[in-house]
């Protein structure tokens, strides 16, 4: 059995990268902070034919979510693939402009992101160093690589994300450890327009570059999904 952890899982993105793994075998293990969001994709998957569970979690509590990520490996054996990509509420994230930014709005966002993905990366990296496999993916906005200066405090702790993912992607390849690590810049808008000017594309067009970067790009530190 195989199976890929979805930290953040939501009802787009999550959603389309959970059915395009469990298409190719993959069990899921959706873990996100409203249970009965994550029940509502479990029913979902499971119409698609895709054995699915619900690990309820936030990624703020980094106790929570080792507990999560250990409970999905028990329940299926291990975890092959994780994949983190927590969204934020847009109306109660703040969003700042540089001059605006206090460091508690950088602070929130880098529990958020970074510490939230090290923290993951913590619970399921030694088994896969063990067996010698395994991929690892990190979700931001491609303001991460292009700041965008009316999300100035998400872009920094987006930034910190990706340069902290690469790295981890050049020291596992370097020490030929057979894991996979690798950033995902997404420059669009998914499913609905968010920020003015930027493109919008569905989340079924973005979820194939998630595979690609298991499978035939594990040479990759980084993919940039754009139109």
């Amino acid at each position: 059995m195989t199976s890929i952890a979805i930290v953040g899982a939501g009802p787009q993105l999550g959603l389309a990268i959970a059915r395009t793994f469990g298409s190719h075998g993959f069990d899921v293990a959706l873990i996100s902070r409203n249970r009965d969001k994550l029940d509502t994709l479990v029913g979902k998957l499971a119409a698609d034919g895709i054995t699915a569970a619900a690990f309820p979690a936030d990624v703020l509590d980094r106790n929570a979510l080792t507990q999560a990520l250990g409970d999905a490996a028990a329940r299926f054996g291990g975890i092959d693939v994780l994949e983190y990509s927590p969204v934020g509420t847009f109306g109660t994230t703040a969003l700042t402009s540089p001059t605006g930014t206090e460091p508690s709005h950088v602070e929130f966002e880098m529990n958020f992101q970074l510490y939230g993905a090290i923290a993951a990366t913590q619970a399921v990296l030694p088994a896969m160093r063990e067996a010698g496999a395994g991929t690892l993916l990190f979700t931001t906005g491609a303001g991460s690589i292009v700041p965008d200066p009316r999300v100035a405090n998400v872009n920094a702790a987006a930034a910190a994300l990706r340069n902290w993912a690469m790295n981890l992607h050049n020291e596992l390849a370097d020490a030929g450890t057979g894991v996979q690590a690798a950033h995902v810049g997404i420059d669009v808008s998914i499913g609905t327009a968010v920020i003015p000017g930027l493109p919008t594309a569905q989340p079924e067009q973005i979820a194939p570059v998630y595979w690609e970067l298991h499978t035939t790009a594990r040479d990759q530190a980084e993919r940039v999904f754009s139109l």
